[in-house]
Formats: C-alpha cells, sequence, structure tokens
C-alpha cells in the first residue's frame, strides 16, 4: 500500500490554514486507500510526527527528523518510510519551492509544482510580468522593496498618480489575505505598505478592481475545471470573510454565459502553462464588466484545501470527488517522479 507523508503546518503565517486543510486531506487519501503519515512543521521549525486522529490537526507529538535520501522519518527510534509526499503548506517556507527542492535533490516524489514554478508563482510581482508579457490581463501593479521606502512621502504620492485611491497593499509572497490592506487615503496607503513590510522585503501595491471574483481550478494537462465564483457581503474578500463570515459563499459553477466560461478556463490553461506549473494550481480572476473583461489576479501552487476552500468545490462540480482528486494528485506525482 502506498504510504503519503502528508507535511503540513509550516513557519509561514498560514500556518493555521494549513492544519485545516490537512485534515480534510488526511481523511480523503485514508478513503482513497492510501496509508498516511502526519508530519508537522512548527513555527520553529521542528519536525513532529503527529496524531492524524486529533482534532484540530497540531504540529506537534514526536519529535521527528527527516532523513534523505533514504525517505523516511525518523522519531524515537522508529524509522518510518513514505513513498511520495503531499506538502500541504501554504506560503514561504513550504510553498515557493524551499521544502520542493529538497525534495527534488534526493528524488522523492511529491504533490504539486515544482522549484521554479513555486517560488515564480509565490513572488506576486515576478508572476504578474511573466503573465503579462505572455499577452494575459493583469491589473495594474507597482511592487515597492524596503530600501526604496526611505523617502515615503514620494512613493506613496506616484503610488497614487499611478494607481489610484483605493488601492490594495499585499505582501509579495504571502496569500490567504494575510497582511493585506484596503488604503483609501496616501495615510492609509503608508501605513498599509509598512505594515506588508513586516512580512517581507518586497510589497506589491494594485489597483482595486470594481468587478467579479472568479476562480478556475487547473490539474496536470493542463486539465481545466468548472468555473468558480467568490460571493461575499464584506467590502472586499480579507482574511475574516475567507475563513470566519458565514455570508461569505463560494458558488460552483460560476454564473457565467457559454463564451466568457471558455475565454476564462482558457486563460487559466495558459497560466498554468506559462508559469510552468505541475500537479495542480488555482486561477484567481478579476471580471471587470464592463471594462477589460478577465484579469488575472494571482495564480496558487498549493490553494487551499479546507471544506470550504475552492479548488475542490470546483473540481466536484467538474466531477471530481474530493478523495478522487487526492488520489488523481498522488498519482500524478508518482507518474512524473
Amino acid at each position: 500500500m502506498t504510504r503519503v507523508l502528508l507535511l503540513f503546518g509550516g513557519r509561514s503565517a498560514e500556518h493555521e490554514i494549513s492544519c485545516t486543510s490537512a485534515v480534510a486531506i488526511g481523511e480523503a487519501l485514508l478513503e482513497a486507500g492510501y496509508q498516511v503519515v502526519p508530519v508537522g512543521i512548527d513555527r520553529e521549525g521542528r519536525w513532529w510526527l503527529a496524531d492524524l486522529a486529533q482534532r484540530p490537526l497540531r504540529a506537534e507529538g514526536r519529535e521527528a527528523s527527516l532523513e534523505l535520501p533514504l525517505g523516511v522519518i525518523r522519531s524515537s527510534g522508529d524509522v518510518v518510510g513514505f513513498d511520495v509526499v503531499f506538502p500541504v503548506l501554504h506560503g514561504p517556507f513550504g510553498e515557493d519551492g524551499t521544502v520542493q527542492g529538497v525534495f527534488e535533490t534526493t528524488g522523492v516524489p511529491y504533490v504539486g509544482c515544482g522549484v521554479k514554478a513555486s517560488a515564480v508563482a509565490m513572488d506576486k510581482d515576478l508572476a504578474k510580468r511573466l503573465l503579462r508579457d505572455a499577452g494575459i490581463g493583469v491589473s495594474r501593479w507597482r511592487a515597492v522593496r524596503t530600501g526604496q521606502f526611505d523617502d515615503a512621502p514620494r512613493v506613496v504620492s506616484d503610488l497614487v498618480e499611478d494607481l489610484g485611491l483605493p488601492a490594495f497593499v499585499k505582501p509579495a509572497e504571502l496569500g490567504s489575505s494575510v497582511g493585506v490592506t484596503k488604503a483609501a487615503t496616501d495615510a492609509e496607503l503608508k501605513d498599509g505598505i509598512l505594515k506588508a513590510f513586516e512580512y517581507g522585503p518586497k510589497v506589491v501595491v494594485e489597483e482595486a478592481i470594481h468587478g467579479r471574483e472568479i476562480e478556475v481550478s487547473v490539474l496536470e494537462g493542463p486539465r481545466v475545471s468548472v468555473p468558480g465564483e467568490i460571493v461575499i457581503e464584506a467590502d472586499w474578500y480579507d482574511y475574516e470573510a475567507k475563513y470566519h463570515d458565514e455570508t461569505s459563499r463560494f458558488v460552483a459553477p460560476a454564473d457565467l454565459s457559454e463564451p466568457e466560461t471558455e475565454i476564462v478556463r482558457s486563460l487559466a490553461g495558459r497560466a498554468f502553462e506559462v508559469l510552468e506549473c505541475r500537479g495542480l494550481a488555482r486561477v484567481d480572476f478579476f471580471l471587470e464588466e464592463p471594462g477589460r473583461g478577465f484579469l488575472l489576479n494571482e495564480l496558487n501552487t498549493m490553494p487551499g484545501f479546507t471544506p470550504i476552500s475552492g479548488f475542490p468545490k470546483m473540481w466536484e462540480a467538474s466531477g471530481l470527488s474530493y478523495p478522487q482528486l487526492c488520489r488523481e494528485l498522488v498519482t500524478i506525482a508518482l507518474e512524473s517522479a
């Protein structure tokens, strides 16, 4: 029986989201007929052989270490082997190519994109440049680095002139709306940039788009799901709206015309190819109507897998159940090794 190393937690600000995703994935992998070896990485970077039955799933238990190239977990004298890794890690130190590089250099199969695609997609600035140059519409943005913000008034003035207000400020290498601010004034823009710098040395400032939020899931091939739509009552889709606001809904399939559906599915598949992804990705768009049509917001190489997450919901609406989806991802990883 195939053993899957379910790697969750991590050192990024998205630690809790990863733990929540891992609960559902672990259950689905068991239902799909796999043995699951749950290993949590805590916020200090220590590895733990965890208890899959624990709720909520936590990066705690017996301290463990990864031994490569043997492909085993050693814990308290016990040695646990595995065949493939499912790294349910969001954000830095997991989704950005770092963990992928560890397994890549030793030939251990793992679910998801490779080092290059993971690193590029994690950097919102770099990804937008590549997608724009490939002819895919993206929202207007500017990148700001810590060294450029010594003259904050000038930088803020230039950003307002280029992008207008309100504008969104984001850490360049985080997801789940962590550290994101909607700025309606010059002062809020400055404060938002300083807040985002707490998460990394580069910040992305984007124009505010008035439009619908459409997402598409992609698997190796690329195979593209039906689109979904985020429907919210809040002002914008921040962390609270994503994970705690019960008025937020995800609808799949999205209420789009047939031509619109084909356009956004084609754009999602094209973005998957441009960034040289493999395994899976979720591609997020704004639909500006009337206006510029579909504008790609970002591509996530390890999207959320919580019960309310869009990625599995879109595949379910496309005819692939959650356990079938997890089995498919493991199969892709083993075949790509």
